[in-house]
């Protein structure tokens, strides 16, 4: 075991390829349907939205996909990215526990997210595409995505959950900064859009509806725009686990293996760069590393949503999926973990979970920043508060090691930082915030609409 705080790893070990998980899940992944006859959708439907090497990327069933260069050449600005022994939140918290974070917020951006942006930028540059359509809940999908745009040259809308878009004015600032147009979804850009203000002129939004309007201009764009998205898909996952590629690296620098690899999950993006390396490890070299997933009370997806068939969108305009959802017409309460307010969860994730590969716990909004607050005050880092979610839920994993007197290695993944929150945070430290359940009831009236998919035997 090293007696080292930082392990750094060097830029010739930047790692060549993305790992596929569905390359060794012994999960079968479930057919994608098309929203309008939910029969098995097929790349030409998939082409308006996104190119072709995106869509072979999405279905591939094999293990590693090389990284193109010019993406290696441009992860290099900020990757490899540090894993840290947090010794003063051990000390803090006085336990046995070894503690690490993968500090995925150094990137420029400030979080996990151009790990994908830039890939996604990149090939559809080689595509021939234009210009690109995209949702942001937080804004830190539009914000990585707004500077890989910038590095190829390609023109972007950006569609923000309007609650964010009201709570985080310099989210809107960053991506304007590289050149990205930003409209506070639900917005009178579209049809869907304005159906919903004709209902409601003060909907505060949902990545579900955010998602919608984007698809919406990009299929109706005659080719010019194409969409992207910041999680779910699996070509999105592949991307961000050169994250768990390095991790694993870097606990060998350590001398230590996880016990339990902690991620925030909103679509599974972050969590799933981590996590799935260390799953493989599970899979294939008999490690018993637990997974734990971590959602927030206000939307419990996978804790309490159904594993079945759903829309991603909240108009039926994109892909049905089988994934844990609360329901498309779900709509968030307005909690400062902003990318956290999807209404269902990655499909492959979704599929591990259901399988009993991957744990799934959820926490309320105040215990999460109390979490954040202490993090802050040991480690120096104010997190952005959809990390914060897996720092709580390490924090109580450290605590039971200390209450059960045992050794227990911690890792998780510090996917962003808060510096873009400070909003959230005065109202945490002022005493305005204030935990939310999504009640059962809700969830129960969201079920019922959803798609009535039968499988051909």
């Amino acid at each position: 075991m090293s007696d080292q705080t930082r392990f750094i790893l060097n830029e010739s070990d930047l790692p060549k390829a993305w790992y596929n998980i569905l390359a060794d899940s012994p999960v079968a992944p479930a057919p994608v349907l098309h929203p309008q006859t939910l029969e098995p959708v097929t790349p030409d439907f998939l082409s308006v939205l996104f190119p072709m090497e995106l869509i072979l990327q999405e279905i591939s069933s094999e293990a590693y996909i090389d990284i193109p260069e010019p993406v290696r050449e441009i992860y290099k600005l900020y990757r490899p990215t540090p894993l840290i022994r947090a010794r003063r939140l051990e000390k803090m918290l006085d336990t046995p526990a070894h503690i690490y974070y993968k500090n995925e917020s150094v990137s420029p951006a400030g979080s996990h997210k151009p790990n994908t942006a830039i890939a996604q930028a990149y090939y559809n540059k080689a595509a021939g595409t234009k210009a690109i359509t995209t949702e942001t809940g937080a804004g830190q999908w539009g914000s990585a995505l707004s500077m890989a745009c910038n590095f190829f040259d390609l023109d972007l809308e950006v569609y923000m959950v309007k609650i964010s878009y009201q709570q985080k004015p310099y989210r809107r600032v960053f991506m304007e900064t590289f050149g990205a147009k930003v409209y506070a979804s639900p917005t009178d850009r579209t049809q869907y859009g304005k159906a919903l203000l004709a209902k409601d002129p003060d909907n505060p939004g949902s990545l579900g509806i955010a998602i919608s309007e984007a698809v919406e201009v990009a299929a109706t764009s005659g080719g010019v725009k194409k969409y992207s998205l910041g999680s779910v898909l699996n070509h999105v996952l592949m991307h961000q686990t050169v994250i768990g590629e390095e991790a694993l690296m870097q606990m060998d620098m350590a001398g230590e293996y996880p016990d339990v690899v902690i991620g925030c999950v909103g679509g599974g993006s972050n969590f799933a760069g981590l996590a799935y390396p260390f799953l493989r490890q599970n899979l294939k070299d008999g490690q018993r590393t637990r997974l734990v997933a971590v959602e927030p009370t206000a939307t419990p997806s996978i804790t309490k949503g159904s594993y079945t068939f759903d829309y991603g969108d909240t108009a039926k305009m994109a892909p049905v999926v089988k994934m844990h959802t609360l329901g498309h017409t779900f709509v968030p309460a307005g909690i400062h973990a902003g990318g956290l307010r999807y209404h269902g969860m990655a499909p492959s994730l979704s599929a591990l979970c259901d399988a009993g590969l991957i744990e799934a716990v959820a926490v309320p909004q105040l215990a999460t920043f109390e979490a954040a607050i202490k993090f802050a005050r040991s480690e120096g880092i104010i997190p952005a508060p959809e990390s914060a979610h897996a720092i709580r839920t390490a924090i109580d994993e450290a605590l039971d090691a200390k209450q059960k007197g045992e050794k227990r290695v911690i890792v998780f993944n510090l996917s962003g930082h808060g510096h873009f929150d400070m909003s959230a945070f005065e109202a945490y430290l002022s005493g305005k915030l204030v935990d939310y359940e999504h009640p059962a009831e809700a969830i129960a009236e969201a079920i019922k609409d959803l798609p009535q998919v039968v499988l051909p035997v």
